[in-house]
């Protein structure tokens, strides 16, 4: 079945020299990771504030590293889906792609894509508060499994935190640049299964079109950039993404 039949999307796609991907949550709940913020979130059961903080994890460093060690478990017994392998393969075709993501997953990496811009960090990467020692999560599993209290020290005594971006942190600077810098010169910018309520990725798409891009949303619901974008496919994107790059792939091939 034909997904894309817009005669302006079909004209932007077949002339985009950069395209750019920004995906949220929903990209990976169909792989089977709770997204934040819908009908069975995480924050449904349990406040940010007493998990994704500094400041809780100073205060409950026990309770705060068992919770990111059962975030790993059940992504652990995951794998990527369609949507994943779908933008791996569109990096593949595409003559200038940036794959931008509000997750800490790493199911991008592991379904082949390169150079994946990772706003909010990685949940399988660690390093220590004091001398900023990185510890991979064999490593950390074994100070972790090693540790009856399950405070996880590194070899200078300071405490081990995951490697990603908690509340009233900042985005790595390096990442929220070459994102920023993909929005303003891209000519497609597609938005993934994300609800754009976060800043500062939620104005990526904002001001992608600001600056001329066609903008494409993807997602199973409205979100809070329903209103502005130029194409909206609706639907799970294991589903959609798929289908998006056969009829890319088409246009692509008549174009040349």
């Amino acid at each position: 079945m034909k997904l894309i039949e817009d005669p302006l999307a079909i004209k932007e796609l077949k002339i985009a020299r950069a395209i750019t991907v920004l995906t949220g949550a929903g990209i990976s709940a169909e792989s089977g990771i709770p997204t934040f913020r819908g009908e069975e979130g995480l924050w449904k059961e349990l406040s940010p504030e007493e998990l994704a903080s500094f400041e809780a994890f100073y205060k409950n460093t026990a309770v705060v590293t068992e919770w990111y060690q059962h975030r790993r478990d059940i992504l652990y017994h995951s794998k990527p889906n369609a949507g994943h392998y779908a933008l791996r393969e569109l990096q593949q075709l595409a003559s200038k792609f940036d794959l931008i993501t509000q997750n800490v997953d790493g199911l991008h990496q592991r379904a082949g894509s390169m150079d994946v811009i990772e706003l909010h960090g990685n949940i399988l990467e660690n390093y220590c508060i004091n001398c900023n020692q990185r510890f991979s999560q064999e490593e950390f599993d074994e100070i972790y499994r090693h540790n009856p209290n399950h405070i996880p020290h590194c070899y200078c005594g300071g405490l081990i935190r995951p490697n990603v971006v908690w509340f009233g942190e900042a985005l790595p600077e390096e990442s929220i640049e070459k994102a920023y810098d993909s929005a303003i010169t891209c000519d497609v910018f597609i938005s993934v299964g994300t609800s754009a309520q976060v800043v500062p990725a939620s104005n990526l798409p904002r001001i992608a079109k600001q600056n001329g891009a066609y903008l494409i949303e993807i997602n199973t619901a409205n979100t809070a950039i329903s209103d502005i974008v130029d194409l909206r496919l609706e639907g799970p994107s294991g589903t959609i993404l798929p289908m998006f790059i056969e009829d890319y792939k088409q246009l692509i091939k008549k174009n040349n």
